[in-house]
């Protein structure tokens, strides 16, 4: 599979739909050529809807993909590293998850959105979230893509992993101190054992989150690799 040849114009825009007990927000990217395309939710990591994700939205959008991140923080943009790990404690798992599958939800509604199955992906904190959105609701997704989501806060168990039905590939840097090489043999043993639709990634010397070029590791060769294999996977199983 190869991205789209075509690049396409895009849009950016804050919308707002239902959610959090009233109304939540997210960051919209989207093809303007007036045609109805497939979803993908992006999921931000721990420093919010930044300028990094806004920029991943938009040149996801321009593959051809409505693309919302939804924004986990309502509002807060974080740059220092005390403040982002903060804010990452502080967030409830479970209410994120929920305002993701409604965000998940406001996009399969819209009328460019088409087909209504919804690819995902998440980075850092968002890797995490997605697999626990997988978790909770496979049904809702195509497949999900989480960058770096194991490892820190969340080593899934056989249990976990069994509820995840849809495609998937992980990504990983092989230099991430974060996440040691044992965690990612432990989750790509748990889904191969079950027969999961999988593919897992690791990029050598590079580090955590090193898509960011601003606050990760960053190996540009990699990212630029990751990216091309990230629309590669949404070509195949949202189309």
């Amino acid at each position: 599979m190869q991205p789209n040849p075509q690049v396409y114009n895009t849009t950016t825009e804050v919308v707002s739909y239902p959610g959090n007990g009233g109304t939540a927000d997210g960051f919209l990217a989207r093809p303007n050529d007036g045609q109805p395309h497939p979803g993908v939710i992006v999921v931000q990591e721990a420093w919010g809807v930044e300028p990094h994700i806004k920029d991943l939205a938009q040149q996801i959008a321009t593959e051809g993909y409505v693309v919302l991140a939804p924004d986990l923080y309502h509002g807060k943009v974080v740059t220092e590293p005390d403040d982002a790990r903060k804010e990452a404690m502080a967030l409830n798992m479970d209410k994120a998850v929920t305002e993701i599958l409604q965000a998940i939800a406001y996009l399969r509604s819209r009328d460019d959105v088409e087909p209504k199955a919804v690819a995902m992906t998440g980075f850092c904190l968002g890797g995490l979230l997605t697999w626990k959105t997988a978790e909770a609701a496979s049904n809702q997704l195509a497949c999900i893509a989480p960058f770096y989501g194991v490892g820190g806060r969340y080593n899934p168990s056989a249990e976990d992993v069994a509820k995840i039905t849809v495609p998937l590939m992980a990504v990983y840097g092989a230099d991430d101190q974060g996440i040691p090489k044992s965690a990612i043999e432990n989750i790509e043993n748990l889904l191969q054992a079950q027969g999961k639709n999988y593919r897992v990634l690791v990029y050598p010397n590079a580090g955590h989150a090193f898509m960011n070029p601003d606050h990760g590791k960053g190996n540009a060769d990699a990212a630029a690799d990751a990216f091309a294999e990230l629309i590669s996977f949404f070509k195949q199983y949202v189309g």
